[in-house]
C-alpha cells in the first residue's frame, strides 16, 4: 500500500514520507492533524476521516495459533476460555472488536498489545505458548511467516474481508484534495499496469 501510494502521489508531484509508528498513536495523530494520512483504514471503522473513492488494499482477518493446536473457532462464544493477542487500536471485524472492547480489562481473556513490533511480539508468545490465539491479516501474516519460516503458525480461521483504504485527517483542509489525487494516480497505475507489477513483487495481485 505504501509503495502504491508513493507512485500515486508522484504523479501528481507530491513526495510521501512514510514515518512508522503504533495504530493507536498513528490514529490519534492523524486525528490531531499531526500527520496527513493513516494507512490500512476500514471505512466503517473510522468514520471522522475522509476516505479516497479506490480502496488501495483489500483485508482478510485469519484467527491464529501454535501449529500443533486442536482448537477450532465456533463462533465469538468459542474464546471464552483462550487468551487472545491483539494489537492496541486495530480493528478485526465488528463481532470481534467487540468482544474486544467487553473484555480488554481481563489480561487473561484479552492481552493487548503496542509498540513498534506487535506482530513479532505476538508470534513470539504463542511460540511461548503464554497465549493461545491472535487475529491478523492474512497477507500480512503470510509475509512475515515468509520472511522468517521459523515462526510457523496454523491458520485456524477466517473472521472478516474487508477492503482497505488510505484514511486522511479531517483536521487538514487539503485531505479532501489529497484523496482526490491518490484516486486519480491509482486509476492510472492500474490502467498502465503498474499496480500489477507492484503486487507481484509481493506475491499478491490485484484479484486477491
Amino acid at each position: 500500500m505504501i509503495d502504491i501510494a508513493r507512485e500515486a502521489f508522484a504523479l501528481a508531484g507530491i513526495e510521501t514520507e512514510y514515518v512508522n509508528m503504533s495504530w493507536a498513536r498513528a490514529v490519534q495523530q492523524a486525528r490531531d492533524g499531526y500527520v496527513d494520512a493513516i494507512v490500512g483504514a476500514l471505512p466503517g471503522n473510522s468514520p471522522e476521516f475522509i476516505f479516497p473513492e479506490h480502496a488501495i488494499g483489500y483485508s482478510i482477518i485469519a484467527l491464529y495459533a501454535q501449529p500443533d493446536s486442536n482448537w477450532h473457532y465456533q463462533g465469538i462464544d468459542s474464546l471464552n476460555q483462550l487468551t487472545l493477542l491483539a494489537i492496541n487500536g486495530y480493528a478485526y471485524s465488528p463481532e470481534l472488536d467487540d468482544y474486544i472492547t467487553r473484555h480488554r480489562s481481563d489480561p487473561e481473556r484479552v492481552w493487548i498489545l503496542s509498540g513498534l513490533a506487535p506482530l513479532s511480539r505476538a508470534i513470539e508468545l504463542l511460540h511461548q505458548r503464554r497465549a493461545d490465539v491472535f487475529p491478523e491479516d492474512r497477507f500480512v501474516m503470510e509475509r512475515q511467516l515468509t520472511l522468517d519460516p521459523s515462526q510457523n503458525l496454523k491458520m485456524v480461521a477466517v473472521i472478516h474481508e474487508s477492503p482497505l483504504k488510505i484514511a486522511f485527517s479531517s483536521a487538514a483542509s487539503d485531505s479532501p484534495e489529497l484523496a482526490a489525487y491518490l484516486s486519480d494516480g491509482i486509476k492510472a497505475l492500474q490502467n498502465t499496469g503498474r499496480i500489477t507489477e507492484i503486487l507481484a513483487s509481493y506475491g499478491l495481485s490485484w484479484s486477491d
